[in-house]
């Protein structure tokens, strides 16, 4: 059974209201003079990367691809656009049967990215377009972040697992994506059963204090949990007495004891006392679990300590700091008339303020060196060069409305581990400093 095709009962039955009440006063007054058909070019990127970041991880597009589909206006929707007078009755009519036929081409999910990088291209009539900005922007901008933080611990983890744990911190329905974004930033598991039944991602989770705090005495309570769970379980020891607590710990499950969890303190002190303790009780392959708002710094402290794993809550959920990439959806070109072989004509903003974008359909691809890392992003408009064009970086998401590429989330997590080992070394820096490789434009 595949998880991901049972959906959720959280799940909505259209994600059309997920969108701005000017995508609809725009697509009414488009339809009233005759722009609405024009063939047109939206494009998502971001001017920059969030300050210190150096790149982006591209999260959410298997999540934008099903908001592509189910991204219908039934009965009930239409009637409440019609009670709040949204639009007009021609524009409800022509709402009734949407259904995106363009194309979608972007990068593949789990792919790192930089400023400028044309992550989506959407292809179609200006009127089918304009309506998924607000649904493509909110999963993209909210996932991305997510995975750009969650590499970032992946990285400063250096190889030891890392435990999705953020679910309270967080909307209910944005715990689930962000539990599947860390995923493909490199986290093992998560604690929300919700993302494990909606995408498969493993799951874990032993006990809260309030478990320990429930019983009569430490003891009691480990004694409960080891009957239940077995002696490979995980304790956790930082109720009372750290020292205690590891000593009736192992008492109780004997030196098989899985893993000891540490909720609080002085992470880096506490975990050497508790590795000597358990080492000297017999207890070497005991594993040790810290947790308490962690961030990718706090972990990277961590490096030189005892510690086994991390439960990382809080600042992965709200992206260490950074909840969003800033990316926007862009018209870059549309043709001169509604005539299906008018030429596109390049568009782009001119604004004050660094808001400014550039017109045209553009293609990406990666430069390498003779060692195969990463030297520059290009972004170029018209015919791609031969010594590029084995290393674009777009693939074709959706032709004619159709979803056409849609793979499993362990592909987009392979792929971000690649695309990272790819980058410069001083990619995985946590240091603050700019892009760790240039956008060049041609």
């Amino acid at each position: 059974m595949n998880p991901a095709d049972l959906g959720l009962p959280v799940d909505v039955p259209s994600t059309a209201l997920f969108t701005d009440h000017y995508e609809l006063t725009m697509l009414q007054a488009a339809l009233a003079n005759g722009t609405a058909d024009r063939r047109s070019v939206f494009e998502v990127f971001t001017r920059r990367l969030p300050e210190g970041r150096r790149y982006g991880v591209v999260g959410g597009t298997g999540r934008v691809l099903d908001a592509v589909e189910n991204f219908r206006f039934d009965g009930a929707v239409l009637e409440f656009l019609r009670e709040r007078a949204v639009v007009d009755a021609r524009t409800l009519e022509w709402l009734a049967s949407y259904r995106f036929s363009g194309d979608i081409w972007g990068y593949p999910e789990g792919e790192v990215y930089f400023p400028g990088s044309p992550v989506l291209r959407v292809e179609g009539s200006f009127a089918e377009c304009v309506l998924l900005e607000t649904v493509v922007l909110s999963i993209l901008n909210h996932d991305s972040a997510i995975a750009a933080a969650a590499s970032r611990m992946s990285s400063a983890a250096g190889g030891r697992p890392l435990i999705e744990m953020g679910a309270r911190r967080t909307h209910e329905l944005a715990a689930v994506a962000a539990a599947r974004a860390a995923y493909v930033g490199g986290f093992a598991s998560t604690s929300d059963l919700a993302a494990g039944f909606r995408y498969g991602i493993p799951t874990v989770g032993t006990s809260a204090h309030a478990f320990t705090l429930v019983h009569d005495s430490e003891r009691d309570a480990f004694t409960a949990q080891v009957a239940s769970l077995g002696g490979g379980t995980t304790l956790l020891v930082d109720t009372y007495d750290v020292a205690e607590a590891v000593r009736t710990a192992v008492e109780v499950a004997g030196t098989g004891l899985g893993a000891v969890r540490i909720d609080s303190g002085d992470l880096l002190l506490v975990a050497h006392r508790v590795r000597q303790q358990l080492d000297e009780l017999g207890a070497t392959g005991t594993r040790i679990v810290v947790t308490s708002d962690l961030d990718e710094y706090a972990i990277a402290s961590l490096a030189a300590a005892p510690v086994d794993a991390y439960g990382v809550g809080t600042q992965l959920v709200t992206g260490s700091g950074h909840p969003t990439c800033s990316m926007v959806y862009k018209l870059v070109a549309r043709a001169a008339s509604a005539d299906p072989k008018a030429a596109l004509v390049p568009v782009a903003k001119k604004s004050s303020g660094g808001k400014t974008s550039l017109g045209g359909r553009k293609w990406a691809a990666r430069r390498r060196d003779a060692d195969g890392v990463a030297e520059a992003e290009v972004v170029g408009l018209g015919p791609v060069p031969a010594a590029l064009a084995g290393d674009q970086l777009a693939t074709l998401l959706v032709k004619a409305g159709e979803v056409v590429t849609r793979e499993p989330l362990e592909a987009a997590r392979d792929r971000h581990r690649a695309a990272l080992a790819g980058l410069p070394l001083s990619a995985t820096q946590l240091s603050r400093g700019e892009a760790v490789i240039p956008t060049e434009y041609v």
